[in-house]
């Protein structure tokens, strides 16, 4: 199979044929806060709060021209398991997280959000992984309110999918974020209602029989062309634990099915195939 550059590097490292110095154990640091009478958790990653909103603390990253999508490098290379290809047989691919039929809409081809998160029920541990999606072209809300949904590895790690044109929220929860713990190195979105490309390479963690992580996940993340998360090494979970504060690590198996969220907007997905990688 010719690899497309897109996974170049990514596919390199699978191979073993390059192998990026282990990246330094970030300093994670914790405090508990009084405020309005409850102990809220603040965390700190290499020193920058978890969604801090202050530039002079956390950047904006810089914006860019999203590069023109190539509809011959979204298709499904021949050894690619299609998860969704725009017809109903593959809504059957699909399932709630208790394991009923999808209750997600099937329009216009494309998958649209609603009504609780969906998972694949094939599951994975490394893989490369191609989806597109667009947020709503009539615009609501903003920040976090507008074109909110998520690509989720395993199940457990999540790339944010927002609307990020011309709307300013943290950086770690922008599109193409993993949420809560690193802001990609620029924001490469399309406008409201446009499709958009994310080519993610990702290596599944370890951890040992005592639960600790002994090889942390890594992204390589393109968002509609530019390289978003460069051969990452993700500091820990992506979970929800407050204003301030994202869930650590927690051993799980080695493989999970591929989630999207549902988070009140009527987000759509398309093209959605998927390789397995060796670890």
């Amino acid at each position: 199979m010719t690899i497309s550059t897109r996974f170049a590097l990514p596919a390199l490292l699978a191979a073993g044929l390059a192998c990026p110095a282990t990246a330094a154990e970030p300093e994670i640091r914790k405090e508990i806060r009084e405020e309005n009478g409850k102990k809220v958790e603040y965390m700190f990653i290499d020193g920058i709060k978890v969604h801090e909103t202050d530039p002079e603390k956390q950047p904006q990253p810089p914006v860019v021209k999203p590069k023109p999508y190539d509809a011959e490098a979204a298709k499904a290379p021949k050894d690619a398991i299609v998860l969704f290809d725009g017809t109903e047989a593959t809504m059957d691919n699909w399932t709630t997280n208790g394991g009923k039929p999808t209750t997600w809409k099937l329009v216009d081809g494309a998958l649209e959000s609603g009504r609780g998160p969906i998972r694949s029920k094939d599951e994975f541990g490394s893989c490369r992984l191609h989806i597109e999606f667009a947020t709503p072209k009539n615009v609501k809300g903003n920040g976090q309110g507008r074109g909110n949904s998520g690509v989720f590895l395993m199940g457990q790690y999540e790339i944010q999918v927002l609307d990020s044109f011309e709307n300013q929220t943290y950086p770690d929860g922008q599109c193409g974020a993993l949420y809560g713990r690193a802001k990609p190195l620029v924001n490469a979105c399309r406008g409201p209602g446009e499709w958009q490309t994310f080519d993610i390479t990702f290596h599944r963690p370890h951890f040992d029989d005592d639960g600790k992580v002994t090889r942390r996940a890594r992204f390589h993340v393109i968002h509609n062309g530019h390289v978003i998360h460069d051969n990452l090494e993700l500091s820990g979970g992506t979970g929800w634990r407050g204003p301030h504060s994202i869930s650590e690590y927690k051993k799980h198996p080695d493989k999970g099915p591929i989630q999207m969220q549902d988070h009140g907007n009527p987000v759509r997905f398309r093209n959605i195939w998927i390789q397995p990688i060796a670890d």
